[in-house]
């Protein structure tokens, strides 16, 4: 399997989540007490990091880039490259450390968090996803 087949197949499973994360009314829904709602939010954001992080791993080992210390490094290193727009990787690296709180801190999720990235942050997977095809489509035609 060719490394951009991968890649968008990464892609569609974080639009899928993304998708689904859209189509909730931050304004109705509520996860202080709504159980599944909210494990479903935590989860369709957690699986829509996890896909980014592996897209960008699958870019900079394709390029032979520098190794990652982090996952948050993940985006910084392709921003450093300009596979991402320098101000948009640092933008979306601390979703890395939100991915990180959903994983291992579940019990410590901050309700405010969680409602400012369901409101403000979506947006970002579709630019992240935009940048990313760029260099899919510039990749192919090299």
């Amino acid at each position: 399997m060719k490394c951009s087949d991968t890649i968008l197949r990464k892609l569609s499973s974080m639009k899928r989540c993304v998708d689904y994360l859209k189509s909730l009314d931050p304004e109705t829904l509520d996860m202080e007490y709504d159980y599944e709602k909210r494990s479903a939010v935590e989860r369709n954001f957690q699986l829509a990091i996890e896909s980014a992080i592996d897209i960008g791993e699958i870019i900079i080992s394709e390029e032979g880039f520098e190794r990652p210390q982090d996952y948050k490094s993940v985006f910084l290193i392709l921003g450093k490259h300009s596979i991402l727009p320098k101000g948009f990787a640092e933008k979306f690296a601390p979703s890395a450390g939100f991915r990180n709180v959903l994983v291992h801190m579940y019990d410590e999720v901050d309700l405010e968090v969680l409602k400012e990235y369901l409101t403000e942050k979506l947006g970002d997977f579709e630019e992240f996803a935009g940048y990313v095809l760029e260099y899919t489509e510039k990749k192919e035609t090299e």
